[in-house]
């Protein structure tokens, strides 16, 4: 594949590492307006936005020195983008592209603007990062004292629900220029919730919510850092954006409304889940209103198989009446029905049939373990406990990736930059064939150090350090680590190879809080782990990133990802016991679940886990769908 260095003309250019794109991506690629593009599963939402970012720096369509702003919900989706324009991009093109979540892009607005905050709302440059939950929201709203009077009685404060006030009371709205006097209870106990996290004794506690409404006050005060920001980029691509909050929204529109930069927002707004987390009703509708932005449908399934694909269909038309049908790209290749739901007298029957089933579509379709997932709704573990003998009889290993590792979960552990860099420079280290790492490792420091394209002698000067860096480890780490305060040790000897103060330029989340000490801690408890059920380093490391392991994750975890075969473990009224309370959420989780498959989606049913009279609704969608429930064992 060529990465072209030089401008292209926009009228030759074409695709770069696909073979092609539907008519309605093409036009996308090459639009000139806002556009709010409605890709449901297996759309190529990503790869969409990377050869719109090839296209846009191949051209010359966004000009020099203007760079592209590309905003993701998850840290994975921002880092996915970015390698892909790597991939198809000349070095010194992909550099221009900055791809982040928004809560790092708000957090770097307050860390370079903070102090220019109205002196009310003004954190202290060293403030902490806290991820307060519902029941400390509970907590607060219970140690207040009584308000004055004429405000209201600690009875109406009391009465104020956790989720009402973060949502309403607390972020309902942008920040005043000026704090304004409380009108009524939960006004006045929103206005003390910020005075304590800004005014603490010793530092600002700030949450990503509170810096997401501190950042779009401080560039709606501060017009000269308003508009250096809408300058620099030409182009904005904010992925996901069903799952847009307001707080992230109102920041985006601060920013750039009415300006020359140009917005492509991708998504679905039927695998919308994180309503819960403050997720906007309708994030299309409000950019198509206040942008003008184009709304225009990918039709394209290149994931699922053509009757995955229209079983898809009549769950999404619950989510969406106008769901246009897409067209799948993908041909069938399992036997039988791709689609059913399993019943089973008890757990221990349903685990032995499932890894049988799942040992035997291995060795049928030459498959390996993570080809297959399991779902599950909440509780990963509890099933864990079952199904893990009954896969391991078979010699298959369980990955309960829902599974604390110190203080964060291991799935959220393998997304994590510093973890994906320490692996990498390890398999550098002690591979004996290390090609592919050693380019990975060496653009990796390039990148953190700024070397330019054309700097050859600091390149000669950096293969001589990795050199180094591997024949150092090989004496110090000759087989894998047997104790954690090894682990510890090898892990800071990386990061400080690699540069700390780097890191912490490139990554704005580790450079505040106890983040960055948290997946510290976090990889070197795993390495360790992992060494203990290894002889050697590649089978270690392997053991790491769970290679040969079958996973297991719950609904919201599997999102952004896909494999050949989608085992939903417990569809049942115990799983699903939230469903009444908001059943256009949990019905898009089951639409998400769904569409992670390729070939094949099976769901199981215990009597002994719960009934399933209250998702009656599931089975009815099933039903219509064709989907038949068969009674297993």
């Amino acid at each position: 594949m060529s990465l072209h260095r030089r401008r292209i003309r926009a009228e030759e250019w074409s695709p770069v590492g696909i073979e092609s794109l539907e008519d309605n991506a093409f036009d996308v690629v090459r639009s000139v307006d806002h556009r709010s593009v409605i890709a449901g599963p297996g759309a190529g939402k990503t790869e969409l936005l990377a050869q719109r970012a090839a296209y846009l720096l191949q051209t010359g369509e966004a000009p020099r020195p203007q760079r592209i702003l590309a905003i993701s919900f998850k840290r994975d989706a921002a880092a996915n983008l970015a390698s892909r324009v790597r991939k198809r991009c000349h070095p010194r093109h992909a550099a221009r592209l900055d791809s982040m979540t928004f809560d790092a892009f708000a957090k770097s607005i307050v860390d370079r603007f903070g102090q220019a905050l109205p002196e009310a709302w003004r954190p202290r440059p060293d403030y902490q990062i806290f991820f307060p939950t519902e029941g400390q929201y509970r907590d607060f709203l219970g140690s207040l004292e009584t308000p004055p009077t004429q405000i209201g009685t600690r009875a109406q404060i009391m009465a104020v629900k956790a989720k009402d006030f973060e949502r309403k009371h607390l972020f309902g709205a942008p920040l005043p220029e000026v704090p304004q006097p409380p009108k009524d209870a939960a006004q006045w106990a929103a206005d003390r919730y910020w005075r304590t996290s800004l005014e603490s004794t010793r530092d600002s506690f700030l949450s990503f919510p509170m810096i997401g409404r501190l950042a779009e006050l401080v560039l709606r005060v501060n017009h000269v850092a308003r508009k250096a920001l809408a300058l620099t980029y030409s182009h904005l691509f904010l992925d996901e954006f069903q799952d847009t909050t307001q707080i992230q929204y109102d920041l985006v529109r601060t920013i750039f409304l009415g300006t020359a930069t140009i917005v492509t927002a991708v998504g679905d707004n039927k695998q919308q889940i994180m309503r819960w987390a403050m997720a906007m009703d309708d994030p299309f509708g409000a950019l198509e209103r206040e942008f003008g932005a184009k709304r225009t449908p990918l039709l394209n399934n290149y994931r699922s198989s053509p009757e995955l694909v229209r079983i898809q269909h009549v769950l999404a038309q619950a989510l969406d009446a106008q769901a246009v049908a897409p067209v799948s790209k993908t041909q069938a290749k399992v036997s039988g029905g791709s689609c059913a739901v399993w019943d089973f007298s008890t757990p221990v029957v349903e685990a032995q049939t499932l890894a049988a089933f799942v040992v035997s579509q291995m060795k049928e379709f030459s498959l390996g373990p993570r080809d297959f997932v399991l779902l599950v709704r909440q509780r990963a573990v509890d099933y864990a406990n079952v199904l893990a003998p009954a896969l391991a009889s078979y010699g298959v290993q369980l990955r309960n990736e829902a599974a604390a590792v110190g203080e964060v979960t291991l799935q959220e552990l393998l997304a994590e930059d510093l973890s994906e860099m320490v692996i990498g420079f390890i398999r550098l280290a002690t591979s004996i064939r290390a090609g592919r790492y050693w380019s990975e490792c060496q653009d990796t420091l390039a990148t953190l150090r700024g070397f330019s394209v054309d700097d050859d002698a600091s390149w000669v000067r950096l293969s001589r350090e990795l050199n180094t860096f591997c024949t150092d480890f090989r004496q110090n780490y000759p087989k894998p680590v047997n104790d954690l305060s090894a682990a510890s040790a090898l892990v800071a000897g990386v990061i400080g190879f690699v540069g700390l103060n780097a890191i912490l330029a490139a990554f704005p989340a580790y450079r505040q809080g106890d983040w960055l000490a948290k997946v510290t801690d976090a990889i070197a408890l795993h390495i360790r782990a992992s060494c203990a059920m290894a002889s050697d380093w590649a089978t270690a490391l392997d053991v790491y990133e769970g290679v040969n392991a079958l996973p297991l994750m719950t609904i919201h975890k599997s999102k952004g990802l896909e494999y050949h075969t989608v085992i939903f473990v417990g569809l049942d009224d115990g799983a699903w016991w939230s469903f009444s309370q908001d059943q256009i959420e949990a019905t898009a989780g089951f639409f998400v679940a769904f569409t992670r498959a390729k070939q094949r989606v099976l769901f199981t049913y215990c009597p002994t886990r719960g009934a399933r009279k209250n998702i009656a609704t599931l089975y009815e969608l099933l039903k219509l769908a064709g989907v038949s429930v068969l009674r297993v064992g």
